[in-house]
């Protein structure tokens, strides 16, 4: 049976996305995609598990980690996004789901040993609860709250996001919880980032990880951490708060939360200066923090 740090599963899509000046690109996402390169290249061993149509057997190609260690069930179709960017730095987007793969079971894990299973989802009900209860029996449990809280509507696409109904309920299960500011507040009703994490504390969850533009803030329940973000550009702003959390929990099963949370926000700032997944080294990130962290104490 094989062993991993992080079993990470999702939907890799692809995307069409149109930038401010209605330049298109045409690539392949999903958090499962960058959370896998993020945990992979700071040397943690990583699985990951996925949903499509065989027609689309290709995208399986974008993954960075070890192809021994991609897990994929085929279905009826594939999940596929285009994302309207209004301004330079990638913040404000009008998403559109074009189609969806189906959902998860317990049946499509593999046969192997987590330390953390993580869901990395896109959209609402791609994981039912009771996958998500089963594996907390077996290893820490990491939650995206995207796959939560986003919903699309397939008459015609358009995507909303409404508060997570099933929070009070399956929160507890759950280790390590990712959000952003904006998918916080839907949860909590405050736009204070420090509220929001204990708010969430208090619901079950016990690290809290918010991402921001400027910084990632974590909460375990004692005390607030921030470590700021240091990116010289947003060229690769899609997949930052995949990268962020990834590399925070792997980075957890050793360190502290200060170590962790320094690891994370560097390698998503170096992470952010080049489009498409991180294909840099843990060297590479170590020197990125001599460089641009040397006042950051951990």
């Amino acid at each position: 049976m094989k062993h991993y740090d992080s079993l990470i599963i999702g939907h890799i899509t692809k995307d069409f996305n149109i930038d401010h000046l209605n330049n298109l690109n045409e690539i392949c996402g999903g958090a499962v995609l960058f959370s896998s390169a993020s945990a992979f290249v700071l040397g943690h061993s990583t699985g990951a598990v996925t949903k499509l149509a065989e027609k689309d057997r290709d995208r399986l190609d974008s993954f960075t980690i070890n192809k021994d260690d991609v897990y994929c069930s085929f279905c009826n179709d594939s999940t596929t996004m285009k994302n309207e960017y209004f301004t330079a730095d990638k913040e404000k987007r009008n998403s559109t789901c074009l189609s969806c793969a189906d959902p998860f079971t317990v049946d499509d894990l593999p046969s192997v040993d987590a330390k953390i299973y993580h869901f990395a989802g896109l959209l609402y009900g791609e994981f039912p609860n009771e996958m998500v209860i089963e594996c907390s029996k077996k290893g820490a449990v990491a939650l995206d709250v995207q796959a939560c809280l986003r919903h699309a509507d397939m008459t015609n696409g358009l995507m909303y996001f409404e508060d997570w109904a099933d929070k009070r309920k399956i929160l507890p299960y759950i280790t390590y919880l990712k959000t952003d500011a904006a998918e916080a507040e839907i949860m909590t009703g405050t736009n204070d980032r420090e509220k929001e994490a204990k708010i969430l504390f208090e619901l079950g969850a016990k690290e809290i990880l918010i991402t921001h533009n400027t910084e990632v803030l974590v909460y375990d329940g004692k005390k607030i951490y921030t470590c700021p973000i240091r990116a010289r550009n947003l060229s690769g702003r899609t997949g930052r708060g995949d990268t962020t959390f990834a590399a925070y929990i792997n980075e957890r099963l050793n360190y502290s939360i200060e170590q962790a949370l320094l690891y994370a926000t560097a390698t998503v700032s170096l992470k952010m200066e080049t489009p498409g997944p991180i294909k840099s080294s843990r060297k590479d990130i170590e020197e990125y923090i001599e460089k641009f962290y040397s006042d950051y104490k951990c």
